[in-house]
């Protein structure tokens, strides 16, 4: 299967209007990791991102019919900017359909290629269905994202000028995966030319359709995915990519939220760069490999694939760094509640440092203290931190890996409500567009109270919800077959431990450990 990609590789017209990008080493983290760590530099694209490689080659090669009516394709990302600029720069009408709940100056950009933006849906395939209505009418031609040969063999450009780049041995190339077309056309390369190389995928957790595909020995549909690393969202791996990356990827590292945003500030660190968190990928897995496998002085290239980063989520994404570089603990800690109790809990803590600090009065006899401290990298010291603290007496739950702390706890601790009965805690996550939220508390009527609520965004496409209902056992049933109809993506969190210890009803001292 490679081989018949090496010539569609070699002979892609990508330099039209693609640049060949710089292959550096990224200093800090390769002293850190003991390793020589380079960065393929996509992000420095005329679009900030590797798609325009592999749009420009498949419309590039359209007959002069095709051409003449135009080309389509539905995305709210990448590729949208690269099939506006491919098509700018041939002359050829472009119509980019997006989802309505995509950001604004991704919009802007792919206007200002020249390309016409239809808004269309909540989600892509919403966007992509009326794609497809447009091709019936018009007769445009449709430019895949990833699932095609053509788009494939220009993305396979990138590891074409990695090989004459680096010629020095080389242990492994780390590689972003969504669809698949990047890590298809450089597997495809890069074995052919020195089938010693691995190849190594990344995925964010909760979006791992190459790795269920490896597991499963077929393609297959994930039920969801995550929406932090919007750029890689796919539920499922192309099929042409596919019949490459089951014979020719090693294996397919995933990373959670934290480990991309902790990510995210390596590579700035190194080349005052933000990439996008899809951009980010490659370095979250090389950490991680480096750390499993114990290897030192190897030779690693990683594709930083895109930098098309929306600035309002950049508090998120700092929030989420320490955790990400496992350089703090989030802990919940039961203290007296007396005059100097606070003093005598820092006094405990032998001089580490806070990174943050929450508290409301809510008993008379003991307070509930939400507390980040710092550690030292790599998580060392959190295990220990929390053993001397239960040693000296403090009931600890380590909520570090509590996505829900993280998310909603940490911003709304403010104490508990004794007088509220029957209260289920939901998580949602909704499209993030003008209205919305009004739609989500009209949706939910009059016959439940709402106890609690904090909305959070941060810069994506989907927001985030925290609500709590006052719901009788009997009725529990009836409101989430209602919330099936709203057709927003929740869970019930009532029984999340974070949750008890600082929101819901009465004191929880029961459920902090003290040994």
């Amino acid at each position: 299967m490679p081989q018949r990609y090496i010539k569609k590789i070699l002979d892609a017209r990508v330099y039209d209007v693609a640049i060949e990008t710089p292959l550096t080493e990224a200093r800090s983290l390769s002293k850190r990791f003991g390793n020589n760590i380079f960065l393929k530099r996509e992000d420095l694209q005329p679009v900030f991102s590797f798609k325009i490689r592999g749009a420009y080659n498949r419309i590039v090669q359209l007959s002069e019919e095709q051409k003449a009516k135009g080309v389509i394709c539905a995305s709210a990302g990448n590729h949208a900017q690269g099939v506006a600029l491919a098509a700018k720069k041939l002359g050829i009408k472009a119509v980019i359909v997006m989802p309505q709940t995509t950001p604004e100056i991704k919009v802007r950009s792919v206007k200002d290629h020249g390309a016409r933006v239809v808004l269309r849906g909540d989600a892509f395939d919403e966007a992509a269905a009326h794609a497809r209505e447009l091709i019936a009418k018009h007769g445009y031609t449709y430019i895949p994202p990833y699932d095609d040969p053509d788009v494939i063999a220009g993305q396979g450009t990138v590891a074409m000028e990695l090989m004459w780049q680096f010629t020095r041995p080389l242990h492994a190339v780390f590689i972003c995966v969504g669809g698949g077309g990047l890590i298809a056309g450089m597997a495809a390369y890069i074995k052919y030319l020195r089938p010693e190389v691995k190849i190594i995928g990344v995925e964010p957790d909760d979006s791992n359709c190459l790795q269920a595909a490896l597991a499963a020995g077929e393609r297959v549909t994930l039920d969801e995915v995550g929406i932090f690393a919007d750029g890689v969202a796919v539920k499922q791996i192309g099929e042409h990519p596919w019949e490459i990356c089951k014979d020719h990827v090693d294996e397919v590292i995933t990373v959670s939220t934290d480990e991309i945003c902790a990510a995210i500030k390596d590579i700035f660190e190194d080349t005052r760069s933000i990439a996008e968190p899809a951009g980010a990928l490659g370095v979250a897995g090389v950490k991680k490999y480096i750390e499993r496998e114990g290897i030192e002085g190897e030779n690693l290239a990683v594709t930083l694939s895109g930098a098309n980063m929306n600035f309002d989520r950049l508090r998120y994404i700092s929030e989420r760094t320490e955790i990400g570089e496992k350089r703090e603990a989030i802990l919940a800690v039961t203290i007296p509640e007396r005059p100097g109790a606070f003093k005598a809990f820092i006094n405990a803590l032998h001089k580490r440092s806070i990174t943050e600090f929450n508290y409301r009065y809510s008993d008379t006899e003991e307070a509930r203290i939400f507390v980040g401290i710092q550690i030292q990298h790599g998580g060392l010291g959190r295990d220990e931190l929390v053993q001397e603290l239960r040693e000296t007496g403090y009931g600890v739950v380590d909520l570090t890996d509590s996505d829900l702390a993280k998310q909603h706890i940490r911003h709304m601790v403010g104490g508990h409500a004794p007088t509220v009965s029957n209260e289920q805690v939901y998580q949602f996550q909704f499209p993030e567009r003008p209205g919305a939220l009004m739609k989500f508390l009209m949706s939910l009527g009059t016959r439940w109270n709402i106890s609690m609520f904090h909305y959070r965004n941060h810069g994506s496409a989907y927001s985030r919800v925290l609500m709590g209902v006052q719901v009788d056992d009997g009725d529990i049933d009836a409101f989430e077959s209602m919330l099936k109809k709203i057709g927003f993506t929740y869970d019930n969190v009532t029984d999340n431990e974070a949750y008890r210890l600082f929101l819901g009803r009465g004191n929880g001292a029961g459920d902090i450990k003290k040994d």
